[in-house]
């Protein structure tokens, strides 16, 4: 049986934190330190500082077809391209001060030892179905095609290039046998069926469990949009999932007579978390299994909103199915980070590379974490800016925060050569503002554990506020020379907010902690510290102020922009431009079947179980009618009621999702794949025809 740890209330002894393997085939971008790795390193660093016993795991995807394809455009082996970028994300990780316990990878033997040992396991217990169906087959390759291996026409929207698992363009979910016009990726002929045989996971078998876990124990506990997710899933009704593909380039197959089959990526890729364990346990001469098979362990999974599913209802499944795994307490998946206004694209390099962002901003490394923190995608998608960046760099980090921490340490050593004043009488104003001061080291502590990381970053700047007002209006450089008792006072009671800062900022900008710290001369600090009244005792010598930060110039800012928008050119230029050319010329007859009428949008709502769909009900002037459309990652449901629209009303009915789509809706396509509506007067009758 598994070991449930989900009780309320229970004390954990020990944290397993994985962070989402980032895919070895290219580098780290501001969408993954967003979603990702900061909201993993805030926990862990808090969790260390609380004095807990807590590992913290990631490591490097490297199977899957996207890695072969890569491989295959560059001329190069799949372990080639696997060595080149996990040696780049370990060192931007470094770099940048995450602070996994270990950073492993999926191509070590430890990992091909773990993985296949599992579904060894199942397949003895007789947990998986093994099933013989048609698949696509390449007759020049002499090679089966894995669903990215095969593009063709979406039957959902036409878009010509969708993939054999997903159209990129409307974002419906796609089997290989649903492409128009399917081609092979390897020698763009079409591919033909020939019968192969895989090994699937029953989810369907596991629904009841599923649904007592999930659904009942974890209601209001896990994030909205996790929970609604998976609860979409269950309730939609789950089926039998493939863990077995046709590729040489993998976690091999552990059965006789399977040659050119290897686990699928996402069976192998969770059980990474494990092998990395075992990893970190070899290196460290310690025991892995408490980690991962103790109910008193709290198993946490950081991801992004795309592998929910995986992480919340097919690697428990495997976990459940095999035994003695403890489940994830939570799962707090993030959604999506903009850039400027469009969606990162690292096909159009319009994405911020870490790698790159450390050359260009050396020593800034807190200003980037706290500018991500800050815009998290926590409960939708957000937009990162270069304006922002700089906003926030130059009007909270080093306006609020470090002038606080500049003047109190400043007047310090001017007033009395760097040491902590002696408190004489403090009025009531100190001691309120000492009282505060306390209270913060709770409130950003349960923000934290509640994964409310936005929040727990706003308390701890406003503790710097605090602290910068009262200095602020105290003005002891005006009163040094009346009251020099008073003086003492404002100084030790700011500097004591230095010093609470030093601890409380940690999780956040680790870099600037440590500068901190190393100024106020303290060490053996832990997260309990902060709650005491006194932090620097009297007589305490402080060391020489530094600046903790700078300010951000416009041009260092609009040279970010603009390599940008020159990175995005040069990626048109070699992709020969992104606008899709025109198509064959049709004559006028052909048009003239075209049906095209005014419309208005009276309902709107998002299709369940896709990332692009919104279901629309249009008045169309000659009736009311339903249709499908995938414009949901550019509209929200609710703005786009009452707008005039343009729709094919003449199209054949087609069902998607299960819901007959009555037409089309005509819209605008930009180079860098954002939609808009075709402009209408909003005195346009409904049915007018477009001709």
């Amino acid at each position: 049986m598994v070991k449930q740890n989900s009780e309320p209330g229970q004390k954990f002894k020990r944290y397993t934190v994985t962070s989402a393997l980032p895919y070895a085939n290219g580098p780290i971008h501001i969408g993954h330190l967003a979603g990702v790795y900061i909201p993993s390193d805030i926990y862990t660093r808090y969790l260390r500082l609380k004095g807990k016993d807590v590992i913290s795991i990631c490591g490097s995807d490297e199977h899957g077809v996207p890695i072969t394809i890569k491989a295959r455009k560059e001329g190069v082996t799949p372990q080639e391209i696997v060595d080149k970028y996990h040696n780049m994300i370990k060192k931007s990780f470094q770099d940048f001060g995450l602070t996994f316990d270990i950073y492993s990878r999926t191509s070590i033997e430890l990992h091909h030892q773990t993985a296949s040992g599992i579904f060894r396991k199942l397949y003895d217990d007789g947990k998986l179905i093994e099933s013989e169906n048609e698949q696509y087959y390449d007759e020049e390759n002499d090679q089966f095609l894995a669903d990215r291996y095969i593009i063709g026409a979406c039957p959902v929207c036409s878009y010509e290039k969708a993939y054999g698992d997903q159209c990129e363009s409307c974002g419906s979910s796609l089997s290989p046998e649903e492409l128009k016009n399917p081609q092979s990726m390897l020698s763009g002929k079409k591919p033909v069926m020939k019968k192969t045989r895989h090994w699937y996971l029953p989810l369907d078998k596991y629904e009841p469990m599923l649904t007592q876990w999930i659904l009942e124990e974890n209601k209001g506990k896990w994030k909205s949009n996790v929970y609604g997710q998976c609860k979409s899933w269950i309730e939609s009704g789950l089926k039998p999932r493939a863990v077995t593909r046709d590729l040489n380039w993998g976690v091999k197959v552990p059965i006789e007579n399977t040659d050119g089959k290897v686990l699928y990526v996402w069976f192998d890729a969770p059980i990474g978390y494990i092998s990395a364990t075992r990893q970190w346990a070899e290196i460290n001469n310690s025991d892995w299994k408490p980690y991962w098979q103790d109910k008193d362990t709290k198993l946490v999974h950081f991801i992004g909103k795309d592998n929910i599913v995986f992480h919340c209802i097919i690697f428990p499944v495997i976990l459940h199915a095999y035994g003695n795994y403890i489940l994830p307490d939570n799962v707090p998946a993030n959604e999506f980070l903009n850039l400027e206004g469009n969606k990162i694209s690292t096909s159009r390099n319009w994405a911020v590379w870490l790698h790159e962002y450390l050359k260009d901003f050396p020593g800034k490394q807190d200003v980037l974490r706290y500018v991500l923190c800050a815009a998290a995608p926590e409960t939708k998608d957000n937009d990162f800016t270069w304006k922002d960046f700089q906003a926030r760099n130059n009007n909270e980090l080093l306006a609020i925060f470090g002038n606080f921490v500049n003047r109190t340490l400043v007047l310090t050593h001017k007033y009395y050569n760097g040491e902590v004043p002696e408190i004489s009488n403090p009025d009531k104003e100190e001691y309120k503002i000492k009282k505060e001061a306390a209270t913060f080291s709770e409130r950003i502590g349960n923000s934290i554990e509640n994964y409310r990381f936005r929040e727990a970053l706003n308390e701890m700047m406003n503790l710097a506020r605090l602290g910068n007002k009262y200095l602020t209006d105290s003005e002891p450089w005006k009163i040094y020379n009346t009251n020099p008792k008073k003086v003492k006072d404002i100084l030790n009671c700011s500097l004591q907010i230095c010093g609470k800062l030093s601890i409380l900022c940690e999780p956040f900008l680790p870099f600037t902690a440590e500068k901190l710290k190393n100024m106020l001369n303290i060490t053996n600090l832990n997260w309990d510290s902060a709650e005491k009244e006194i932090i620097l005792p009297e007589g305490h010598k402080i060391n020489k102020p530094q600046l903790l930060f700078e300010k951000i110039e416009d041009h260092q800012v609009e040279a970010q922009v603009k390599k940008l928008h020159d990175a995005w050119q040069a990626s048109l230029e070699n992709q020969n431009s992104d606008l899709k050319p025109a198509k064959q010329n049709i004559s006028f007859d052909d048009f003239a079947k075209l049906d095209l009428r005014t419309a208005t949008i009276l309902e709107a709502e998002k299709v369940s179980k896709t990332k692009k769909l919104l279901k629309l009900r249009v008045n169309t002037g000659i009736d009311k009618r339903t249709i499908v459309a995938g414009i949901a990652e550019f509209f929200d449901p609710k703005d786009i009621i009452g707008k005039k629209v343009v729709v094919l009303v003449n199209l054949e009915q087609k069902n998607i999702r299960g819901i007959p789509s009555e037409g089309m809706l005509l819209m605008a396509e930009d180079s860098k794949g954002k939609l808009s509506f075709i402009t209408l007067d909003d005195n346009c009758e409904d049915g007018s025809a477009i001709s």
